[in-house]
């Protein structure tokens, strides 16, 4: 499919972003990259989505797309040539779904109170909260993968994508403070798919350097302490 017929429109340092590139990736999708600016929105974007005026947006032959998840899905019913994204059985599909709603109403919540938060003892208590969620998906990738390497089995699935998007922000976190998120001794299981999903061939290129989100995170906070600033 020429690239023309499909058009991404983005931020690198997104991880909702990295989870349509994942699955245009997995499924061998030749696709067109818009950079959209941080302090802008291009004319396509808010055309494209209108309620949201946000990235990512898939455009299919002219026809916007929003909403990560839900361009994943898109793209699994699509392109039905390359691997399934989704489980074939319905009872796995709806599971993979469920995590990935968890992964976005709970596990993004938590980290962005964790980015936000400046006391010591509030933000204990959302680190302890945050190891208790990856004993979570500790147990749930032992479920869903079934012996297996990734959460969708033998090959990386809804889920895989769903969560390793954030892996890029997760080994920032961890080299920016003393939370360790990737724990080898508590969830052993995920620390090695993490190395697995990083290492796909789909996934190559896509997250971000570790020392460049970094930088990228430096900027934000401090554009948000000079807006909070008193004049």
């Amino acid at each position: 499919m020429a690239k023309s017929d499909v058009k991404l429109l983005g931020v690198w340092p997104s991880p909702f972003v990295a989870r349509v590139q994942i699955a245009l990736n997995l499924k061998s999708v030749d696709y067109e990259w818009q950079e959209e600016k941080f302090d802008s929105k291009s004319e396509l974007l808010l055309k494209s989505n209108p309620i949201h005026k946000k990235v990512p947006v898939l455009i299919h032959d002219d026809k916007p797309i929003c909403e990560s998840l839900l361009i994943v899905q898109y793209i699994d019913e699509v392109w039905t040539s390359g691997p399934s994204i989704l489980p074939s059985d319905p009872h796995d599909r709806a599971t993979a779904r469920f995590w990935a709603a968890y992964i976005d109403d709970e596990w993004v919540d938590l980290g962005k109170k964790l980015s936000m938060i400046k006391g010591e003892e509030e933000r204990a208590a959302l680190a302890e909260k945050r190891k208790e969620q990856m004993i979570l998906m500790e147990e749930a990738f032992t479920k869903c993968s079934k012996g297996s390497g990734f959460f969708g089995g033998e090959s990386i699935g809804y889920v895989d994508i769903a969560f390793g998007s954030f892996l890029g922000w997760i080994k920032a976190m961890e080299k920016r403070s003393d939370l360790k998120v990737l724990d080898e001794a508590a969830t052993p299981g995920l620390a090695a798919w993490a190395e697995r999903f990083c290492s796909h061939e789909a996934v190559k290129g896509v997250i971000p350097e570790t020392e460049r989100l970094i930088e990228y995170a430096k900027m934000i906070q401090a554009k948000r302490e000079a807006q909070s600033a008193p004049n």
